[in-house]
């Protein structure tokens, strides 16, 4: 399965951004209130300049204390983003996530964010694909 895919399998998800000189306690409060485990960092809601995460928060907070609530967010964001396209396919964002050891990924066009997928997401889709390769492999035993 390609990206696009994935994306459509999410329906009309809605990408959610934070301005790079948001504070990183407003963050939180967004990671927090929306349930999800990161936030995309850009300046005008359509080009990336980072992605904030839990992992990102929980590092700074380790190495700096609590005082990081206060600071911005464009300290402590991901800013050498790996990203991918609607052409990609789930095994090659896979592969990125788990070499990258990172959970959620951006999906650009012609420099434009337009979405943002999970390694769950992405496990999913894969394992619908498998699914779908075993009918087709026992039914092509069965005679079907």
């Amino acid at each position: 399965m390609q990206v696009s895919g994935i994306l459509k399998s999410k329906g009309d998800a809605v990408l959610i951004t934070v301005a790079p000189e948001c504070l990183v306690s407003e963050a939180v409060d967004l990671l927090s209130d929306k349930k999800i485990g990161t936030v995309l960092v850009s300046r005008d809601g359509k080009h990336p300049d980072g992605i904030l995460s839990e992992r990102d928060v929980v590092r700074a907070m380790a190495e700096h204390g609590a005082d990081i609530m206060d600071s911005t967010v464009d300290v402590f964001m991901t800013s050498k983003l790996v990203t991918c396209t609607r052409g990609d396919s789930s095994v090659s964002v896979l592969e990125k996530m788990t070499e990258g050891r990172f959970r959620h990924m951006p999906v650009v066009e012609n420099g434009e964010l337009i979405g943002l997928i999970s390694v769950g997401d992405v496990v999913k889709a894969r394992l619908q694909e498998l699914s779908l390769e075993k009918d087709a492999l026992e039914g092509m035993i069965m005679g079907h």
